[in-house]
């Protein structure tokens, strides 16, 4: 007799897909820790605009790579291809660990990048195949979710692991090893689209069709990136302005936080790595949060304000947490301000995942990647804004105007989320 009960594929789908982003960000963040640790500063000397550099480097690869990374996934299919940047990422983060010096460190992580740039994009593209329509908050935040918890679990575990081992060295090594194993695990799960799925009976293949017309693996992917309409759109161009400008705000906490708490407030290398948690921690219970606010909203009031309203006021109470944190002396107490910083960061977060899937149509992948790459160019230059801002303007050495910065980065963020409009597409007649 046939099951007329929808099978769970989407979930297992959506939970590699987590377990995926959680190894990224456990790769992406280690090195801040590694870097600051005792035993990498006793092995390896480097300057401060060196080590500004090597922290910018991954994220310049990882920005410049997204429209590229994003038309192969459109082009050829997300199954191989993340694979292939799974696999590539844990291998060049294995390799950090056996850098020697300046060159080889900036080139090991600028190749991680490139590996990791692809993903993202590629999972936008997957959650409109394998998310109900009606559930993709929710689902953007599970996978943002993932990438979260494997960054505030990053600062603790690099320093537990580091202090263990006795060398830095073995970080790298043991997180590349793991994410060889997840990327194996993610070829066994996943297919490009749940008619192509084996497990995945009729009943799941027409919950996950309802309200998409026709529901088929796609038979003509685009061939060329949307260039001129990317450029022409307004709309996008403000999505990508939130985008630039939360990261510079939001990257102050994976990037300067732990030497924050070591050059300012004196803590070890221990304690350092993990406030740093504790404060990322707190930040990884907004989106699931996010997920469902950005959801409701929509149902009630529609895209515009579903979108727009979570991404925008959001930013503005991060802003208003770093100056509360710079107004606490307790180590344990700055772990909970800072924690609200990411909270607030992260609670927006479903909702501009949300938008650039109503707004892309079929350059999802690609269009995705466009405006990640703005929003880590942010990232990108932070430490260069933060460390020119502190010789500028530092005359204390308290690291207080630094985090204005990252402050104003917030509201203005908060200033152009007000203005986006997930329901203005940007190819009008290609969604149609």
């Amino acid at each position: 007799m046939e099951n007329t009960q929808p099978t769970k594929v989407r979930f297992s789908i959506l939970s590699m897909a987590t377990v995926v982003a959680f190894i990224m960000y456990l790769d992406r963040i280690c090195l801040a820790n590694i870097i600051g640790s005792d035993s990498f500063q006793k092995n390896v000397h480097l300057e401060t605009w060196q080590v500004d550099w090597i922290k910018g480097a991954f994220f310049w690869a990882y920005a410049l790579f997204q429209v590229p990374a994003g038309w192969l996934s459109d082009r050829f299919g997300t199954r191989v291809l993340i694979t292939v940047y799974i696999a590539a990422w844990s291998l060049f983060t294995a390799a950090t660990s056996f850098s020697t010096g300046f060159i080889t460190l900036f080139f090991a992580r600028l190749l991680c990048g490139l590996a990791e740039a692809g993903y993202y994009p590629a999972s936008s593209g997957l959650l409109t195949r394998w998310a109900h329509v009606e559930g993709r908050g929710l689902a953007s935040s599970f996978i943002s979710w993932g990438g979260r918890v494997g960054g505030a679990v990053a600062p603790g575990l690099t320093a537990f692991v580091i202090l263990q081992a006795g060398d830095w060295r073995y970080a790298g090594w043991i997180y590349g090893g793991m994410g060889v194993v997840v990327a194996l695990g993610y070829w066994h799960v996943f297919r490009e689209h749940p008619r192509l799925h084996p497990s995945c009976n009729a009943a799941e293949i027409d919950l996950l069709a309802e309200g998409r017309g026709a529901f088929l693996p796609a038979k003509d992917p685009p061939r060329r990136f949307p260039l001129a309409a990317a450029l022409a759109s307004g709309n996008l161009w403000l999505a990508n302005a939130v985008q630039f400008f939360t990261n510079i705000g939001w990257a102050f906490l994976v990037l300067s936080l732990s030497d924050y708490l070591k050059k300012v407030m004196h803590l070890d290398d221990r304690m350092a790595g993990w406030i740093t948690t504790a404060a990322l921690s707190i930040g990884i219970l907004a989106l699931p949060l996010g997920g469902a606010v950005t959801d409701l909203i929509t149902r009630r009031w529609g895209k515009r304000l579903g979108r727009s309203l979570p991404m925008s006021l959001t930013k503005f109470a991060a802003a208003g947490c770093y100056l509360l944190a710079l107004w606490t002396d307790s180590p344990w107490g700055m772990a909970v301000a800072f924690g609200m910083v990411a909270f607030f960061a992260d609670i927006g977060l479903p909702a501009m995942w949300t938008t650039m899937q109503d707004i892309s149509g079929k350059h999802q992948a690609q269009l995705f990647g466009w405006s990640n790459m703005w929003g880590n160019f942010g990232a990108a230059i932070l430490p260069l804004l933060f460390t020119k801002t502190l010789k500028l303007y530092d005359t204390n050495n308290d690291y207080h105007e630094g985090v204005w910065l990252c402050a104003v980065a917030f509201v203005l963020a908060g200033v152009a989320a007000l203005f986006v409009n997930a329901e203005k597409v940007v190819i009008q007649a290609e969604d149609d």
